[in-house]
């Protein structure tokens, strides 16, 4: 897998520290979603429910299923970028295509001031 940075992730939870997680790839493999889904200190329902896995599916993810590509992109959209599904909208994913292809500089400046609010956040 390749040298992937780690950025710190808050959840609205009594957590003592926010959650770290590697930064992923679009398609990567995911190699043990347990481990994404005890640093985010979550239960299976919680962490599941959540890109529309039942806990039983997800818990033969865990066990070592294979898991479908779609299923990966939903968990690395939810739990890894932050993405609010229910609040997510395609024409929202639209923009920031058009974004990083019209003005990638403004696109960088616009992701790290939403990543630094989203570390602050607690």
């Amino acid at each position: 897998m390749p040298n992937l940075s780690v950025i710190e992730m808050s959840y609205e939870y009594d957590n003592d520290e926010p959650a770290r997680i590697e930064l992923m790839k679009p398609f990567d493999r995911i190699s043990n979603p347990r481990d994404i889904r005890h640093k985010l200190r979550l239960n299976q329902q919680e962490f599941w429910s959540k890109i529309g896995v039942t806990q039983s599916g997800g818990s033969r993810y865990e066990s070592g299923r294979s898991m479908p590509k779609p299923v990966r992109e939903l968990l690395r959209l939810v739990h890894i970028e932050g993405i609010a599904l229910d609040k997510a909208r395609g024409d929202d994913f639209e923009v920031v295509s058009y974004l990083k292809s019209a003005n990638p500089r403004l696109y960088r400046t616009l992701k790290k001031a939403a990543q630094g609010k989203t570390t602050r956040k607690k």
